[in-house]
């Protein structure tokens, strides 16, 4: 009997063949001059830029493996990189052989995270942003001074998860306006308001204003807990939407502030939006009705991918660049200290992140 099963090869699918600039300029809908309106602030953050480098210094230094909980950072550029160098990511710390060298990514842990590292003998290496952990002590105070903590932030997310994890009897998850509207607290009188990093800040605002109405003793945390970096990239894409026909964010899906940017860029007029990991996942029919095209990326992004995106924008006749400047930014932080020590130990004198996030003007 002749045995007709069907097997499938697992092939890969063949490329799309793209349109050429003559077929895209035939469809134009506006024959004007072509620009890209480029943001400035854009990729890199300071938080990021420690994160990634801490990686790369461990593996430089202890050798491969190094294992590292979670994403470093939200970026599958960033992350495919290092493990091309013998960083290996897991979800857990159970996952990492006993005494082994373990990296804390930069959207931060819970404390339970921690002792679970200590159980198994780690050497642990903290890389969380510095401005989470800002958010992480806030939390330890408030809950110790008998305040119940609201934060506003997305459930499941890495950073909402350490800072609840900070005083899980004292907060809870504020996801949406809409949620502030029926959140029930104990003591209206001893509350307080925190932050994810990464949030839209007009959404953020908008939740505490619906907060405040409901609950008008709520208290402000002492600084902005939403990070200069999500701010000022958020900013600067407002000032470009207004103008632009399409906006390409550079940034992975399940980067929160990639994924904002898009959402800010529609809410400030942009007629159109759209998030990529890569240059060829740009769609050239998006050309066809866009005579000025807004380029952006995340904070966790590096520069490289932004700059493929403008060789796949020149080529199709966007070669009139403009740079947008909404902020400087010459933020730096410290490398880890525990990774400072061994450092300095093999005369390696890398404190900050000088360089890196330092853009070329378009």
């Amino acid at each position: 009997m002749t045995d007709t099963t069907t097997v499938s090869l697992g092939l890969p699918p063949m490329p799309r063949t793209r349109a050429s600039r003559a077929e895209i300029d035939a469809a134009r809908t506006n024959a004007g001059p072509q620009r890209v309106l480029l943001a400035a602030p854009r990729g890199y953050c300071a938080g990021v830029d420690r994160a990634v480098i801490a990686v790369e210094k461990a593996l430089e230094h202890y050798g491969p493996p190094v294992y590292v909980r979670k994403q470093i950072v939200h970026n599958k550029h960033v992350v495919e990189t290092l493990e091309a160098k013998g960083a290996v990511f897991v979800e857990e710390t159970d996952e990492v052989p006993e005494g082994a060298m373990l990296v804390f990514s930069a959207h931060g842990v819970s404390p339970a995270v921690v002792n679970a590292a200590e159980e198994r003998g780690l050497q642990t290496i903290d890389a969380t942003c510095p401005l989470v952990t800002k958010v992480h002590r806030e939390a330890v105070r408030f809950a110790k001074n008998d305040y119940e903590i609201l934060l506003i932030g997305h459930e499941g997310h890495e950073e909402v998860e350490g800072t609840y994890g900070e005083a899980p009897e004292a907060t809870q998850i504020v996801n949406s306006p809409e949620e502030a509207e029926t959140i029930q607290v104990k003591n209206p009188d001893r509350l307080i308001w925190l932050s994810q990093t990464t949030l839209s800040v007009d959404e953020t605002m908008e939740t505490v204003r619906r907060l405040r109405k409901r609950f008008p003793n709520l208290q402000d945390p002492p600084s902005d807990d939403i990070c200069y970096a999500t701010s000022n990239r958020q900013a600067a894409i407002k000032k470009i939407a207004p103008q632009a026909d399409l906006v390409i964010v550079v940034g992975s899906a399940n980067s929160s502030n990639s994924v904002r940017l898009v959402e800010v860029a529609l809410e400030y007029g942009a007629k159109a939006a759209y998030r990529v990991d890569f240059a060829h996942q740009v769609d050239e029919s998006w050309f066809v009705d866009a005579q000025t095209v807004g380029v952006t990326s995340g904070a966790s992004v590096p520069e490289v991918l932004v700059r493929d995106v403008l060789s796949l924008l020149s080529e199709y006749g966007y070669t009139d660049v403009e740079e947008v400047v909404e902020a400087e930014e010459d933020i730096l932080f410290s490398l880890p200290k525990e990774l400072r020590a061994t450092l300095k130990a093999h005369g390696d004198e890398s404190r900050g992140l000088g360089g890196r996030g330092v853009r070329p003007r378009a």
